[in-house]
């Protein structure tokens, strides 16, 4: 009878054992399982929290190039009062020169006429200058034949300048300026509605307030006297950049 008292003791005694070791290794598992989940849940956000800051990181370098560009163009305008049309053409090189030599900026408004002359694009551009398009073939007749024609036009000559300057520029200028007559024998009222539709596509439009007179083979003097004026707090003084004028 003792022994087998014994023996039921002994029993029982493995049985909470086992019990014992069972809910330990019950609560191993579950812990490991669990240590598992909150490293994973760990790891994934601090994943996330790296590719977040990669992500601001180049929001934020992108917005900063955006800001120095846009203070570039900014500078490349501010002091610009001079605006050659037509070119680039043999004349340019003499121009830039010229420009050099009294530490003056211009905008060139350029067309696609001279293939060979289009390197100066570039020169201009590098000598800090801004380049705007004018229009590739400058034919009334043709740019001003319909909307369409316009702009398939301006956009010839802005493949130009991005070929040059690796950007389309957004300053443009209309041939005859944005309230030409000229236009209107070939497209009635397209001026209109080309004054709208070039802005809603980004580009923004520049005519001149004063005219030196070079398109109609004035001389140097007349050139001087007209381009001298006191009428204006800006000046925006039209000239041209090419072989005959």
């Amino acid at each position: 009878l003792r022994g087998v008292k014994m023996r039921k003791r002994k029993r029982s005694r493995y049985s909470i054992n086992g019990i014992i070791l069972c809910v330990l290794v019950f609560f191993a598992i579950t812990g490991t399982v669990f240590c598992m989940v909150v490293n994973g849940q760990g790891a994934a956000a601090e994943r996330a929290k790296v590719e977040a800051e990669r992500k601001e990181q180049e929001e934020k370098k992108a917005a900063e190039e955006a800001v120095k560009k846009a203070a570039e163009e900014a500078e490349r305008k501010r002091a610009e009062d001079s605006s050659f049309d037509d070119g680039p053409s043999e004349n340019t090189q003499k121009i830039l020169d010229i420009l050099e030599q009294y530490g003056v900026k211009a905008t060139f408004f350029i067309t696609g006429m001279r293939e060979e002359c289009r390197p100066l694009i570039k020169t201009a551009y590098d000598a800090g200058h801004t380049i705007g398009l004018h229009t590739y073939s400058h034919d009334y007749a043709g740019v001003y034949a319909s909307v369409d024609a316009y702009f398939e036009d301006l956009e010839k000559v802005g493949k130009v300048a991005e070929e040059q300057i690796g950007y389309v520029p957004c300053f443009i200028r209309f041939p005859g300026g944005s309230s030409n007559a000229v236009s209107k024998n070939y497209t009635q009222g397209i001026m209109t509605e080309l004054i709208s539709l070039v802005q809603e596509k980004g580009y923004q439009y520049y005519d001149w307030n004063v005219d030196s007179g070079d398109g109609a083979g004035k001389s140097a003097e007349e050139l001087k006297s007209n381009s001298m004026t006191d009428q204006f707090h800006h000046v925006m003084l039209l000239l041209h950049d090419s072989q005959s004028k």
